[in-house]
């Protein structure tokens, strides 16, 4: 156990008496613990697996206002989406960036009716939509932003001037519309980032991952499911911030399983592809387009690759899941309507990963119409529950303060502080330019252009903690040829990050697997490091790196070895 778990282990053990507990660490518990905690409440965030873990880390790496929603009539989700867009912009600058998009387009009128049909009860498949649809709800967008604008207003391109743009696309449009939202580098380090302010600005507060509570007597026993720790401790109010699982966690918390379902999840699937001709086709754009059964895909570059996705699947139970054949062929073949004549195959895929959106419960036909939006049910108990209901990662934050205020009401408390414009972590006096950030960090600490943009990019200001704790290790050099990650880098994140395993370190606190940069030798490298740090024995290295392959292997298509992995879509990690 690292130091830093100890000392948290030992401060609940010192005093396990709680005016708040949040159940689940993914964005959304994590922004209703920050949030809470701002507020000079002492909250404690439990989290079974790691924090950000489950579909906080399967997004589509979009932050965007919803543009699809407004056909559902959901123009109050829209405005709110924007503006939690637009804070990230401003809050997350290093993470958060803009998203130039194109819309291809087929037609003129179709789909004028579909926000009437929702209105009127229809759930059934929208239609195509058309270029005057798509015109109006851009300058809806536009105008929603008119008074803080942060990105460009829209344009529409003809045929032919779109086909000069991005000579890629099929020859089946009559135009194109281009507009901007935005996508986040590293969703699972903003969540990351959260979590070390409270540590920084509220110390009696308390976040754990790998840990789980369960009723006990009059109160609650919470377990470490590492060690086997356990301690005893109380609260006045519970959030039950479980998403996909929220319906599971209220029985358990409330030890009764007669509460009506309240959550319908739909499972999404993304794939990493390494492919250079699709990669420059998109011209630095996310492709926003329809798939043959109306569904909305996306396909954007990714850190030098792309990202595409994504499926719409509904699930009954709620579990880990994986992308599965089927899933990687409905987006390959959705990008070929788009890109008939780049050659690309499963071979491309280097990573894949899939998550359950925690829906509302909803009877719609058509799982696009389900609502994005959230709310918040209070289940009565001898210790009540805010159930954090449906939300989309943009609007985390709001979200969040919803729930936060609800749980002010039930203590008796008021608001101190808006968190609207507070920055987040390393965006904290990010300068206007990354470059600037860059400069200085090369000039400060004698390091290398690429390091320094990596560093900038991965941690903003944050850089410069880190930084100087790699100026008092000898062995800061990259782990690899293809990553400027170093061994104190690692180490930094194993000793201030609350990891607890191997995947920990390659799947969220770095994006080493997304990116389809893994190799057997990096993998023993980085488990001796944190083994180092963390106290694992040779055989606990081992088991941590075996179980990690097993993971890449089940969940991710990743192989180490190259060869096709049957059972799930494939990915390529060089040895």
């Amino acid at each position: 156990m690292s130091e830093q778990r100890q000392e948290k282990w030992d401060r609940v053990a010192r005093d396990g008496a709680f005016d708040a507990v949040v159940v689940g660490g993914g964005i959304n518990g994590i922004g209703v613990y920050r949030d809470l905690a701002l507020q000079g409440v002492r909250v404690l965030l439990v989290e079974r697996n790691d924090f950000c873990s489950g579909c906080s880390s399967a997004l589509s790496r979009m932050i965007h206002g919803g543009l699809r929603y407004l056909e559902n009539g959901e123009f109050d989700l829209v405005r709110e989406s924007l503006r939690e867009r637009d804070a990230l912009l401003v809050n997350a600058p290093h993470l958060v960036h803009p998203l130039p998009t194109v819309i291809p387009i087929g037609s003129l009128f179709s789909g004028l009716l579909n926000s009437a049909a929702s209105f009127f009860g229809f759930s059934g498949q929208p239609a195509s939509r058309g270029a005057v649809p798509i015109k109006l709800g851009l300058t809806l967008y536009d105008w929603v932003t008119r008074k803080r604008r942060l990105l460009p207003k829209h344009e529409f391109r003809g045929a032919q001037a779109t086909r000069e743009t991005w000579p890629g696309l099929t020859g089946a449009i009559r135009c194109s519309a281009t507009y901007h939202d935005a996508w986040i580098s590293h969703p699972e380090r903003l969540g990351l980032e959260l979590v070390r302010e409270v540590e920084e600005t509220a110390p009696e507060c308390v976040a754990l991952n790998y840990a789980c509570l369960e009723p006990d007597g009059d109160g609650f026993l919470l377990r470490d499911e590492a060690s086997g720790r356990s301690e005893k401790i109380s609260a006045k109010i519970i959030v039950n911030a479980t998403g996909a699982w929220l319906d599971d966690a209220i029985d358990e918390l409330a030890g009764n399983a007669s509460h009506e379902r309240l959550v319908s999840g739909t499972k999404g699937s993304h794939l990493i592809l390494d492919n250079p001709a699709l990669e420059k086709a998109l011209g630095g754009h996310m492709v926003y387009f329809e798939n043959s059964d109306g569904r909305v895909c996306i396909v954007f570059p990714f850190f030098g690759k792309v990202l595409a996705g994504s499926t719409d699947i509904r699930v009954k139970t709620a579990e880990r899941v994986r992308c599965e054949p089927e899933e990687q062929a409905y987006i390959l073949g959705s990008l070929r309507l788009v890109f008939p004549e780049i050659d690309f195959s499963a071979d491309d895929v280097v990573f894949s990963y899939s998550g359950i959106r925690p829906l509302p419960k909803s009877d719609h036909d058509f799982t696009g119409r389900i609502s994005r939006g959230h709310f918040t049910t209070r289940i009565d108990g001898p210790v009540p529950q805010i159930c954090m209901i449906g939300g989309k990662w943009t609007t985390f934050r709001a979200f969040a303060e919803q729930a936060a205020d609800e749980v002010l009401g039930e203590l008796g408390r008021t608001r101190k502080v808006d968190t609207l414009k507070l920055p987040i972590g390393g965006g904290r006096n990010f300068p206007q330019k990354a470059a600037i950030l860059e400069r200085d960090l090369a000039a400060k600490f004698g390091i290398g252009p690429k390091r320094a943009a990596h560093l900038a990019e991965t941690y903003g200001t944050a850089a410069l903690e880190l930084l100087a704790f790699c100026q008092e290790r000898a062995d800061d050099e990259a782990l690899g040829s293809d990553t400027e990650i170093t061994a104190a880098e690692v180490a930094f994140l194993a000793q201030h990050e609350n990891v607890v395993t191997l995947a920990d370190i390659v799947l969220r606190r770095t994006t080493l697997a997304i990116r389809g940069l893994l190799s057997e030798a990096l993998l023993d490298k980085l488990a001796a490091v944190a083994g180092e740090e963390l106290g694992w024995s040779e055989e606990e290295r081992e088991q941590q790196r075996d179980r990690l392959i097993e993971d890449l292997s089940t969940y991710h298509g990743v192989t180490l070895d190259g060869r096709r992995n049957e059972n799930m879509s494939r990915s390529r990690i060089c040895v």
